[in-house]
């Protein structure tokens, strides 16, 4: 069973420059922490960064290989999902894992526990991570989880599961089929909150740095 994993990475970011290069703690920019989670991994035989931009090259790990995609995935139109049909083209596997370099603090066993899901549970053909939210959810101008006139404890609240940038696993046959990441049996493997730390803005830049050093007496 031949099992890829592609971080797609885009540099010319609009909301934080260049930001998975940038320095992120240790002396590292950002980009490493997921390809390190990655190569760490029991099941991934190869690790791809497919990037427009041959620049990349300069900050990739040991083991990690480089694949240049076309400049329109670039594009503010394009998705996940366009680059991922590109990419498989390109690189032919059974199973297929997306990570993305804003998820710094994604482990290798949620990364794994992902990919043993799809490989060993036929009821699932797809896995992604997700952080439990459980709090109150308004939706156009209407609550989404509970009754107003019924006010509940916020234990008490349905849960909702919101994606994570940590890591997507799906079967090549999945994609082809549906034309996307998740198919119609996904498996949602919940992390905790640092994991599911996504880094979109500045402010989730100086979130994301206190956090490691923190945990880390830094």
């Amino acid at each position: 069973m031949n099992i890829v994993a592609m971080v797609p990475i885009k540099l010319n970011s609009e909301r934080v420059k260049e930001k998975n290069l940038r320095m992120f703690c240790d002396g590292k920019p950002l980009i490493q922490f997921i390809l390190e989670a990655l190569k760490k991994s029991r099941n991934i035989n190869q690790i791809y960064v497919y990037c427009s931009d041959e620049r990349i090259q300069d900050y990739l790990i040991d083991g990690v290989k480089f694949l240049k995609r076309p400049d329109f995935l670039d594009a503010n139109t394009a998705n996940c999902n366009d680059i991922i049909r590109e990419f498989i083209k390109e690189v032919h596997a059974d199973i297929y894992v997306v990570s993305h370099a804003t998820a710094p603090f994604t482990s290798t066993e949620s990364i794994d526990k992902c990919i043993e899901t799809v490989l060993e549970h036929n009821e699932y053909d797809s896995a992604f991570t997700v952080e439990k939210v459980q709090t109150f959810m308004w939706s156009n101008g209407k609550p989404m989880n509970f009754d107003p006139d019924h006010f509940p404890r916020t234990q008490d609240l349905e849960p909702l599961y919101m994606e994570t940038s940590g890591a997507f696993v799906f079967t090549r046959d999945v994609f082809q089929k549906y034309d996307r990441r998740i198919g119609i049996s996904p498996c949602l493997v919940e992390v905790g909150p640092e994991e599911s730390c996504d880094i979109d803005t500045e402010f989730d830049m100086k979130v994301a740095q206190a956090l490691y050093q923190y945990e880390r007496g830094q």
